[in-house]
């Protein structure tokens, strides 16, 4: 395979050699080393108020194995999405401030419900990027769909924030877009039988006013919700794509690092290390069906530490 590779690449024209040792002896007489590609050693810090954003995260981790990445859980005060949109902005604020303060440079939003209330203000506010998890999947919708009508499931905060219809309007504006909240799924996705037949009659719930619509696309909007896509798929049926941009989030980090010029040693190999308010011990351990990857132990970081951050 190796041969077969250099066989094809193009011959080097026969001047080449002589034009890279002038260019080096130029360099060599002005006093100008060498100009290497820059490396920024800092870590991207990544949130979410659990653990759901652990899928995203493991997208990242294969997209950037060279990156360290520090993953903030804000398991004390989960779940937001039953939240008001305002104590959801400030919960985002604490964290994401607080990841700033940790050195990292870039922030991903790994939280539907912390994106809609509080990504444009966190953009704002930061010295760093942020990105969220929101208009990755707005997009990858409206390419998928065929009948121009996109269902969408989410906490009860992403919905009410109108932000996924605003998205995909901006894309198509033609384009149908029909929401149901979910607050059940999310409990019994964290709970010990995530394939039980509870689970299984609220997605039939949820699913309902989405397949009478006639939807052909679903947007996943909460990142817990691709643990259960079998059972999504099932219900909903092969004729209906469902979206989760974990892939496209994790491709959107790599190109804002490569836009940037911060994007760390690409012979290396990354690391990763996660905080939570919650109970360490717990994150350990359900982390693990998240990620998908071992989660050796986990920080805890106090609420009060993020709130004096604000």
């Amino acid at each position: 395979m190796i041969d077969a590779t250099i066989s094809r690449a193009p011959k080097r024209p026969a001047h080449a050699p002589e034009m890279a040792i002038s260019r080096h002896q130029s360099s060599t007489r002005t006093g100008l080393a060498p100009r290497l590609p820059p490396v920024d050693p800092r870590p991207i810090g990544v949130f979410d108020s659990g653990m759901g954003g652990l899928t995203v995260l493991h997208e990242c981790l294969v997209t950037l194995p060279h990156e360290d990445f520090v993953y903030l859980g804000d398991g004390a005060r989960l779940p937001y999405g039953p939240r008001p949109l305002d104590e959801i902005r400030r919960f985002a604020a604490e964290i994401a401030g607080y990841l700033e303060l940790q050195g990292v440079k870039l922030i991903v939003a790994a939280c539907n419900s912390a994106t809609a209330a509080a990504l444009p203000d966190l953009q704002r506010r930061l010295s760093v990027p942020v990105i969220g998890v929101l208009a990755p999947e707005a997009h990858a919708a409206v390419l998928a769909t065929r009948n121009r009508r996109i269902g969408l499931l989410a906490t009860e905060a992403t919905v009410a924030s109108g932000r996924y219809p605003e998205l995909v309007r901006a894309l198509d504006a033609g384009a149908e877009v029909v929401s149901v909240a979910c607050p059940r799924l999310v409990p019994l996705i964290e709970g010990d039988e995530p394939f039980g037949e509870e689970i299984s009659g609220a997605v039939r719930e949820y699913a309902a006013p989405l397949k009478e619509a006639d939807v052909d696309t679903v947007i996943l909007g909460c990142t817990h919700y691709p643990l259960i896509r079998p059972l999504l798929q099932r219900v909903f049926g092969r004729g209906v794509t469902l979206v989760f941009s974990a892939e496209e989030t994790a491709r959107e980090a790599a190109e804002t690092l490569e836009r940037k010029g911060i994007e760390n040693a690409a012979e290396r190999e990354g690391s990763y290390r996660f905080l939570t308010t919650g109970d360490p011990e717990l994150f350990r351990e359900m982390g693990r069906r998240f990620l998908q990857l071992p989660i050796d132990g986990a920080e805890h970081v106090e609420v009060a530490t993020l709130e004096a951050v604000a």
